[in-house]
């Protein structure tokens, strides 16, 4: 595999923002060490999708560009391959999975302009693409993959060069990974031009196929995945991105989906950054490697900042629940006067809230169910909760510890 990413980067001068690399002092002070953000939100189409893009794009022979372009992407690659289909005025078809964000698409329809076609299909990723190999094929067009491809790959890999760059002695890159390509272009430009450098892969949780894959040593496919992180959420690695990983021996790491939430909202209330999930996995990954990186030069790259603002009521209950403050039960109530009064004056807490209470049903006309969600203001406060539902003798079923209730009725 021929990768050049000095040409990548001079084709990409003229094109994508010279991206800051910023000391943030919050989390530096929190993690005992220099933590340095490269910051990919602030890229023309907010992620640094558009680098991979548009330097295949931009190299694809004259009679193969002129039938036309494809690509599938959850949103942040479909961004960058509109900017650069328009810039140089090349037709191009994007296939989107049917739950991408609005926000997604509008952002791609207004970088695409006019003459860019977008088909919505499939729930995942992997639908999407599957459904556009086939019409590449049929229209004899091509296809422009977001990860898997020596180009795109070299052209993720500038975000290294730019980092290097500002800063040298780096002791640690944490990466987001989806479908690697971000992580084995910055992995492989490190191992060339500073191989002390230590490289984190950050996947999230429900969608880790990058684990699955070195478990077993070749790529596989999972079979479901947790579509949250919507820009990391592919259910197979890279072919190419896999070697490479291996070649600069990585360290892959899961991040539950509640931390990326909790990450988000810290991000924004503290330094006024708006990172996507996808864009805030780096930084989550840290809490997993804080007695590792004491007193070492740490960077995270933040790849991108498509977030629409509807996911912000998903993200914050996210959050609360990994963070141990929001709790569902199933409750069994006496159908008399006073049951609930007793309940809130016996067994909440002073500080505790109630955040969500409907009834499911009426089993009989002496008891009732209800759904009762409760807010706590200190994680702390949760075994004391406990222990006043067992001291006054209420029926009880905790769904978060019941992945199939919680996910029915919550």
């Amino acid at each position: 595999m021929e990768i050049d990413f000095e040409g990548a980067a001079a084709r990409l001068k003229p094109i994508v923002n010279r991206t800051p690399l910023q000391l943030n002092e919050g989390l530096s002070s929190k993690y005992n060490c220099q933590v340095y953000l490269k910051r990919e939100d602030l890229q023309r189409v907010r992620s640094y999708k558009i680098r991979g893009a548009y330097n295949m794009i931009s190299t694809l022979p004259a009679e193969v560009s002129a039938k036309g372009v494809v690509c599938a992407s959850a949103g942040n690659h479909a961004q960058g391959f509109a900017f650069s289909c328009h810039k140089l005025g090349i037709k191009g078809v994007v296939f989107m999975p049917s739950i991408t964000p609005k926000q997604k698409i509008t952002q791609t329809r207004m970088f695409g302009g006019p003459d860019l076609e977008i088909v919505l299909t499939g729930d995942t990723f992997d639908d999407c693409a599957a459904a556009a190999k086939i019409y590449t094929k049929e229209h004899h067009m091509t296809f422009i993959p977001p990860f898997n491809h020596a180009k795109i790959i070299e052209g993720q890999g500038t975000v290294a060069i730019e980092i290097l760059e500002d800063q040298k002695d780096i002791d640690y890159v944490f990466v987001p990974v989806g479908g690697g390509g971000l992580a084995g272009g910055v992995g492989l430009y490190f191992k060339q031009h500073s191989p002390a450098t230590k490289i984190i892969g950050a996947e999230p949780e429900g969608a880790a196929s990058l684990t699955a894959a070195l478990k077993v040593g070749e790529p596989v496919v999972l079979d479901s995945i947790n579509r949250f992180v919507d820009g990391a959420a592919v259910k197979r690695i890279g072919d190419l991105n896999l070697e490479l990983f291996r070649q600069i021996q990585g360290t892959p790491t899961t991040v539950p989906e509640g931390r990326i939430c909790s990450t988000i909202l810290d991000l924004y209330n503290r330094d006024a950054i708006v990172a996507e999930p996808a864009g805030a996995l780096s930084i989550a990954a840290l809490e997993d490697f804080k007695e590792e990186i004491k007193g070492k030069k740490v960077v995270c790259i933040v790849s991108g900042s498509n977030n629409d603002i509807d996911r912000m009521p998903e993200i914050k209950e996210l959050s609360l629940q990994y963070e141990g403050l929001k709790h569902y039960f199933l409750i069994g109530f006496s159908q008399r006067p006073g049951a609930l009064r007793e309940f809130l004056n016996l067994v909440l807490g002073p500080t505790d809230d109630i955040a969500r209470f409907e009834y499911l049903h009426k089993t009989n006309k002496e008891h009732g169910t209800a759904l009762v969600g409760i807010e706590l203001l200190n994680k702390e406060d949760y075994a004391p909760l406990i222990e006043r539902m067992h001291e006054h003798h209420i029926k009880f079923t905790e769904l978060n510890k019941n992945d199939t209730l919680f996910t029915f009725l919550v």
